[in-house]
């Protein structure tokens, strides 16, 4: 099962997605962390998750870029945080792609490997798009890029769940 969970920042998402993983019951739970540690304020992001899913039973998988080489011991349950560092990542980094046309296909597709192969994968995206208008052409592009990323991951997905003030709506 493949669950795509989005909303803004300290909406609840996060902790919603955790929570789908752990209601799924026992069997081995991997945690696929994709944010780059940038700057004092992105330490205190992933030492914030570290915490929270502290004592829960997940493995940590770091995986900034290139997805797909991903593999995982065993079939289990699966939380990826999030779509949007990932693209970022494979946009901007130096072991990243750059920008390309396939890259949404790419990750969506990396996305699907990894959904076939588990029992379970909850996905959260981060939603940008309502934080206003982009402020420079590159992060148009971006944008752009993140809502097709979006739009396939909710198309492959068995469930979407947009996680707003805490409260998760299914789409």
């Amino acid at each position: 099962m493949l669950i795509f969970v989005f909303g803004g920042n300290g909406s609840g998402k996060s902790e919603y997605a955790e929570q789908r993983i752990l209601e799924a019951g026992e069997m081995p739970r991997y945690y696929v962390a994709t944010m780059e540690p940038f700057g004092e304020e992105g330490k205190k992001r992933i030492e914030r998750h570290r915490k929270l899913r502290s004592g829960k039973g997940f493995a940590t998988i770091e995986c900034t870029t290139h997805l797909e080489q991903v593999k995982l011991p065993e079939r289990g349950a699966v939380l990826l945080e999030d779509l949007s560092n990932l693209l970022a990542n494979e946009i901007w980094s130096k072991n990243g792609r750059g920008w390309s046309q396939e890259l949404a296909e790419d990750i969506c597709q990396s996305i699907k490997g990894i959904s076939d192969e588990q029992q379970l994968l909850v996905v959260v995206g981060n939603d940008i798009h309502r934080d206003g208008e982009p402020q420079t052409p590159e992060m148009e592009q971006y944008a752009s890029l993140l809502a097709e990323c979006q739009t396939r991951l909710a198309a492959l997905a068995d469930e979407v769940v947009e996680v707003v003030c805490g409260i998760p709506i299914i789409l």
